[in-house]
């Protein structure tokens, strides 16, 4: 660990906190200098370090820079085998964590990015990923025995985990659409993207790629027309921490569902969050555009629907509209 890096998680775990020259350079046997040095190459790299005769430095409580040590203070012992790394622009953070993961990375690798140029959706969409608004992170897991079927699990189970995590930063309670949209009154503020590859010759999982991208704070610029009826924000404004905790709540509760030792136990709080259920809903499919009412989500996270013929269908991917208005509130 670099000395600045050293010198940031101890600030970070004490945002508000003064700490003198003297205090950092034995802690870190260091020397004045070098604390300086380090101080105020972090100071270039945006954080609101304040300098103060006689008191030393401190980390302003509603500084909001993404970084390890940032995510790392809000982590609980057992989430600390996590591998964090932060990038402040990626091309995508599943393509870039796709190509370590191929490579020999381990389960438990997470990249996070503050800007995404290239970000992705599902069914080939792009996700739009302004710098400094949003949270982009995207986890690497290695399960045991995985099917191809079992990403739809992992999606789901993320869609719970995000809305646990924005529940606990802001007191708002998002919906999920199925299978993998987070809104909050009417407007989408968070999406799931799942990608994997699988073994030929026994068709498991080698690995998937669970990526989040989270809506913050509305562009300053707004939302590209494409996107201005549609996109929403958790917080209405920039303040405080809310980056880093926001990682650090998702990969929290993410690690707890997926280590549950009952793979399903989820499902319930995903059917409690879901703005579908009870609802009509427009089926999109290669055939056409079918009428179907929202019935159930069963074990396996499949949508059960009734079509306007009576007849049933479970659905396990696909796409659906639906008219949502002020719902998760």
């Amino acid at each position: 660990m670099k000395t600045r890096e050293k010198i940031l998680l101890l600030l970070e775990q004490n945002r508000g906190s003064f700490f003198s020259g003297e205090e950092l350079a034995d802690t870190f046997s260091l020397t004045r200098a070098a604390v300086w040095k380090a101080v105020k190459h972090l100071q270039e790299e945006g954080y609101r370090i304040e300098a103060v005769r006689n008191k030393g430095y401190c980390l302003a409580a509603d500084t909001d820079i993404l970084s390890p040590q940032g995510i790392e203070k809000y982590l609980s012992a057992g989430q600390k085998q996590l591998k964090l790394s932060v990038l402040s622009q990626v091309e995508s953070t599943n393509s870039h964590l796709r190509e370590a993961a191929a490579q020999g990375a381990p389960e438990g690798t997470v990249l996070a990015a503050g800007c995404q140029s290239a970000g992705r959706g599902r069914q080939g969409r792009s996700f739009y990923s302004p710098a400094g608004t949003g949270l982009y992170l995207s986890l690497l897991l290695r399960p045991s025995m995985a099917t191809p079927k079992d990403g739809t699990r992992f999606t789901t189970m993320a869609a719970v985990a995000a809305c646990q995590a924005v529940e606990t930063l802001s007191g708002q309670k998002p919906g999920i659409k199925w299978v993998n949209d987070l809104y909050l009154y009417g407007r989408k503020i968070a999406g799931i993207l799942t990608e994997a590859s699988v073994e030929l010759e026994t068709g498991l999982l080698e690995y998937a790629v669970l990526g989040a991208g989270f809506n913050l704070y509305p562009p300053e610029e707004g939302f590209p027309e494409e996107l201005a009826s549609i996109a929403g924000s958790i917080f209405p404004s920039p303040g405080g921490d809310n980056k880093n905790h926001l990682a650090a709540l998702f990969l929290r509760y993410f690690w707890d569902w997926y280590q549950n030792p009952d793979p399903k136990s989820y499902v319930e709080e995903y059917r409690r969050r879901s703005l579908v259920l009870g609802k009509q809903i427009q089926v999109l499919s290669a055939s056409g555009t079918r009428i179907a009412l929202a019935l159930d989500v069963d074990e396996d996270c499949r949508l059960l629907v009734r079509f306007e013929n009576g007849e049933t269908a479970r659905l396990s991917s696909g796409e659906i509209r639906i008219r949502l208005e002020d719902d998760g509130d």
